[in-house]
């Protein structure tokens, strides 16, 4: 199979690909095509079917598998696939784990990680809410496990909801022993569960889209509303950890503008909202210059990248000097 990290500029394309998204516009001159976005575990393409009237090539449908013949070309500094032909792909013709992208990270590791972790809560209250939430509730720990953490800026991979959520409680142990004040428990407990409410504001791989509910109410007043709830159905649980706990839920993303209900007003708040900031601003990183790597971009020239808009700022990889 071609992958689509691997097309270049005057590539020939005969092979089968996830239909990402699809709709129809119109050139300059008034004359319809079609936009579609395909994917692969490696990433996403711009695709043009400039001529839609052809006989069945527009005879498909989002999230269809589809066997594609084209060409590529490099339209603004990005690859572009121009569809000659295309149809359904038969079921059985393609392997769908190779349209998904997936996190480096092993999933057993992850499982472990997640086990120690909650086994390093002493805290009664606190320990047996995430014992309901991650262990006793099989249905949402395999969703948890699947999931992706965004739809696109970072983590947005099949595992990219734990490894993110592995990577915020991590940072945010680190925190706890270098800073003494902070109620290390609640911290942990807090990073772990900060954004369980993605689980229900994204659907499932392939789509990995925002659902009604994503976009009516958010992930983090659906995790709040979770972690109320659990906290409610645990006998003797304290009101003021509770709350204290679903806080830290509300603020974890620092500042209101960044869709915080809440600003921070305890250390163990404004300690996670770094740490959930370093991890997804280090990985957008990541991942763009990844992906610089693979366009040959970060390779050329001086090295610089170009601006990145989520950064905002123009960006270039470490030398090998340095």
């Amino acid at each position: 199979m071609r992958f689509i990290e691997n097309f270049y500029d005057g590539a020939r394309v005969s092979d089968v690909y996830l239909v990402k998204t699809k709709n129809a516009a119109l050139t300059k001159n008034g004359k319809e095509y079609l936009n579609v976005i395909l994917q692969d575990r490696t990433g996403q393409v711009d695709a043009k079917v400039w001529e839609p009237n052809s006989p069945g090539i527009s005879d498909f449908d989002v999230l269809d598998y589809v066997y594609v013949e084209g060409n590529v070309t490099v339209y603004n500094g990005s690859n572009q696939l121009s569809i000659q032909r295309l149809r359904v792909a038969k079921e059985g013709s393609y392997d769908p784990k190779n349209y998904l992208p997936v996190s480096s990270r092993p999933a057993e590791e992850m499982e472990a990680s997640l086990s120690q972790l909650i086994k390093s809560v002493k805290n009664p209250y606190l320990s047996r809410l995430l014992n309901i939430i991650f262990m006793e509730d099989a249905d949402f720990h395999k969703k948890f496990m699947l999931h992706s953490a965004a739809k696109s800026v970072h983590h947005g991979y099949v595992g990219g909801l734990a490894e993110h959520t592995l990577s915020v409680a991590g940072i945010c142990d680190d925190f706890a022993r270098r800073y003494p004040d902070l109620h290390r428990d609640l911290l942990v407990t807090a990073a772990l569960c900060h954004d369980i409410g993605k689980v229900r504001e994204l659907t499932a791989f392939p789509r990995n889209d925002y659902s009604d509910e994503g976009q009516l109410i958010g992930h983090i007043v659906i995790g709040y509303q979770r972690i109320t709830e659990v906290a409610g159905s645990i006998e003797g649980f304290p009101p003021t950890l509770a709350a204290e706990l679903g806080h830290c839920i509300l603020a974890h993303h620092g500042e209101l503008e960044f869709g915080s209900p809440k600003k921070p007003a305890l250390m163990e708040a404004m300690a996670l909202s770094f740490a959930d900031n370093v991890d997804a601003k280090l990985e957008t990183m990541r991942e763009a210059l990844d992906a610089a790597d693979k366009n040959g971009k970060s390779t050329e020239g001086d090295g610089w990248i170009g601006f990145n808009r989520l950064i905002d700022s123009n960006m270039r990889r470490t030398s090998s000097e340095s």
